[in-house]
């Protein structure tokens, strides 16, 4: 019984994780000095 509530415990954790990336919007990385210069006087 208690395997099982952990194994229900884990996936809901991983699918929380997982879920927690969707809607994420803009560059996965960070902008250089050069190009934050740029978007700041857009």
């Amino acid at each position: 019984m208690k395997t099982q509530a952990k194994s229900i415990g884990l996936i809901m954790l991983f699918s929380l994780v997982l879920l927690g990336g969707c809607g994420q919007k803009g560059p996965l990385y960070l902008p250089d000095g050069e190009e934050q210069k740029n978007a700041q006087q857009r």
